[in-house]
This record gives C-alpha cells, sequence and structure tokens, in this order.
C-alpha cells in the first residue's frame, strides 16, 4: 500500500486514515503487532565508554520503527529516512514506486556504554516489527518496506546474521526470519514531515492502530531500556 501525499502532511494524514479504515475492514488479514519475548543475542558488543555508533535499520514504515527507538534509552537520535538506493531517487514519492532499491530506514545514534548494538536488534525483532514478513510490513505493501539490517562494519554483519541464526535456530518465530543484513552504502533522510511523526500525531488512525503499541510494547517487555521522553529528531 502506497502512502502516497504529494501535498504534504495535511494529505498524509487524511491517506494514513484511508488506509487504517482498509486495514480494519479486512481484519483477517490486518492484525495489530504483538511483541515476541526473544532472548538476548548471544553474541554482541560488550557495553563500553566510546564514540557515539550508528545503527540503520528497516522495518516497514519509518514512523513507527523511529518512534520505538526514540523511546530506548542510551538512543541519542533517531531519523526517518532511505536507504539502499542512490541519493537522486531518495525521495518519498519516488521511493514509493517500488522501484529504486531504496528501504524505508531509520538512523539510530547510540552510546554503546548505554546500549548495545545487538540490544538494538533485540527491540528490532521483538517490538518494531514482524521479521518474518517478506517485502511488507501489515498493510504497507512493497519492497520499500522490507526487512533489512545496513550494517556499518564487519561486526555489526557479525551480530545481526549470528542473532538470525540464533533465532531461527531457536524457533522464535512461526516462520523463517526473511530480514535482509546488507552493506551500508548510503542514508538520506527524509522529508521533515516525517520526522518525529508518532510523537507529533499519536492520536492520528494509522498511528494509533499500528505504531503507538509498539511503544507500548517497548514499555512493558524492555523496561529497563524504555525511556518516557522520547529523543526527537527535530528541534522546533
Amino acid at each position: 500500500m502506497k502512502r502516497s501525499y504529494p501535498q504534504g502532511v495535511l494529505a498524509a494524514l487524511t491517506l494514513a486514515g484511508l488506509a487504517i479504515l482498509g486495514a480494519l475492514a479486512a481484519p483477517e488479514r490486518v492484525v495489530a503487532e504483538a511483541a515476541v519475548s526473544l532472548p538476548a543475542p548471544a553474541i554482541d558488543n560488550p557495553k563500553a565508554a566510546g564514540a557515539i555508533q550508528v545503527a540503520v535499520l528497516s522495518g516497514g514504515c519509518f514512523w513507527g520503527v523511529q518512534g520505538v527507538f526514540q523511546h530506548v534509552r542510551g538512543v541519542r537520535q533517531v531519523l526517518s529516512g532511505y536507504s539502499g538506493g542512490e541519493r537522486s531517487t531518495a525521495q518519498y514519492e519516488t521511493v514509493s514506486s517500488g522501484t529504486t532499491g531504496h528501504a524505508e530506514s531509520v538512523r539510530i545514534s547510540f552510546d554503546p556504554a548505554k546500549v548495545s548494538y545487538g540490544q538494538l536488534l533485540q527491540v528490532f525483532f521483538s517490538v518494531a516489527h514482524d521479521p518474518t514478513q517478506l517485502n511488507r510490513q501489515f498493510p504497507d505493501v512493497g519492497t520499500q518496506y522490507r526487512s533489512a539490517i545496513f550494517y556499518a562494519d564487519k561486526s555489526q554483519q557479525r551480530i545481526a546474521e549470528a542473532y538470525i541464526a540464533q533465532l531461527n535456530g531457536a524457533h522464535s518465530f512461526p516462520s523463517p526470519i526473511v530480514t535482509r543484513v546488507d552493506q551500508f552504502k548510503g542514508f538520506y533522510p527524509a522529508e521533515d514531515y516525517h520526522q518525529d511523526f508518532l510523537t507529533r500525531y499519536p492520536t492520528n488512525p494509522y498511528i494509533a492502530r499500528f505504531d503507538v503499541p509498539k511503544v507500548e510494547n517497548l514499555k512493558r517487555s524492555f523496561p529497563a531500556l524504555y525511556t518516557e521522553q522520547p529523543v526527537l529528531a527535530m528541534v522546533r
């Protein structure tokens, strides 16, 4: 489903509302995401003081994924954007065609002394999205909504691949994980009206139906990592 709104945020709110109405009309096909209780990664970098690090993750519509990680303790900033394609095609309307190679993504800047890369992946797989859905997340369909981890170095690649193997080996999900682990090539921030969308529009029908429950699941499932005050991408 393309959440298309060439007139900007006002149309975004309208069409997101239409998307939710369509979803609710077919409850057998669309259900609210529930948290999945997952073990911590067996392979991870130990938490230690150091320079701020970056993780780039894709798990469907970036509104909800950004909203989740904005409430994770140790996260300094989360930006919605596009990764996997070229700079020249990193605009919402173009990415929505599903032909650019981009996925709606988030760039997470985090303090490795407070939260590890493996812990971010645990949140990603547990509450931020469903990693068993191929090229879709509930009402949103297309390669731009794929599940993907864009690793910045060999350490991130090793942790991501090992964790996916760990979860698949333990049959943590009823279906195999389809998350791609791809080398990071570039991240391009999304338009301003996409940033902090969950925080600004918590009662929007799409946000209330699909994304607010993710934040609630984070609070329940990861109380030690949860922080009530979100870190905002935009200074207003």
